[in-house]
């Protein structure tokens, strides 16, 4: 019986649950933008201070969600799931963002009957998005891309699917996507509770990443900005 910690901080949502056999025995989760750096490593501190949860040290292995999202997020996330994969000599497991928010989908109580095929969409600024779609058993159907909406965006997919949009990327594409089988649901996040079923079957397949080179999918390269203050 697996024994899992995954991370989850691609969004502007912190979140760690720990895992047993797939099931999520504690999870604590943050809707507080920017609170990474701070509050990643409190949250863990927490879980394993409650009652049930055993040592840090029986982990068996720690998951992160790869990307795509957050450059500055994901960065935090690996950073403390290698700090605690190198601490206890235990594999790390990187798991797809997108694929975490289609299985909050199918783990939540949304009806997907009818729907063909499911779209999760992180916000990458303006009317770009971090998207990928997906059939309802998670195979992908169309490769991860950052996108840029317009009222043509997905119309040959449409055309011959009903599609299931979420993720606090699709909430800017209401009006821009319009299309009969476009359908739209709110409050979907990337949760590390939703990454531990994958990440459990990657523990049991023995997909494990290298500790020391893993890197997150960041899709975008990261492009500093200049501060326009003057401090002089």
């Amino acid at each position: 019986m697996a024994k899992i910690l995954s991370i989850e901080t691609s969004t502007d949502v912190c979140s760690v649950a720990f895992a047993e056999d797939g099931k999520v025995i504690e999870k604590r989760e943050l809707f507080e933008p920017n609170s990474h750096s701070k509050h990643t490593t409190l949250l863990i501190q927490d879980i394993f201070k409650t009652d049930g949860v055993p040592p840090m040290e029986e982990l068996d292995a720690v998951a992160v969600s790869a990307g795509p999202g957050s450059y500055t997020g994901l960065r935090i996330g690996t950073s403390v799931a290698k700090g605690i994969c190198f601490a206890l000599n235990i594999p790390l497991i990187a798991v797809d963002t997108l694929t975490v928010m289609s299985k909050a989908v199918l783990m939540s109580d949304t009806d997907v009957e009818g729907i063909t095929l499911l779209c999760p969409m992180i916000d990458a600024r303006r009317m770009e998005v971090y998207t990928v779609l997906h059939d309802k058993d998670l195979n992908v159907v169309e490769e991860t891309n950052a996108k840029i909406i317009d009222e043509n965006s997905f119309v040959e997919v449409l055309d011959k699917n009903k599609v299931l949009f979420f993720g606090n990327g699709a909430a800017k594409c209401k009006d821009t996507i319009r299309h009969d089988n476009a359908e739209f649901i709110d409050d979907i996040f990337p949760l590390a509770a939703s990454m531990s079923p994958l990440a459990e079957k990657a523990f049991n397949e023995s997909n494990f990443v290298d500790v020391a080179y893993f890197e997150p999918f960041y899709l975008k390269s990261f492009v500093a900005t200049i501060s326009k203050k003057k401090f002089f």
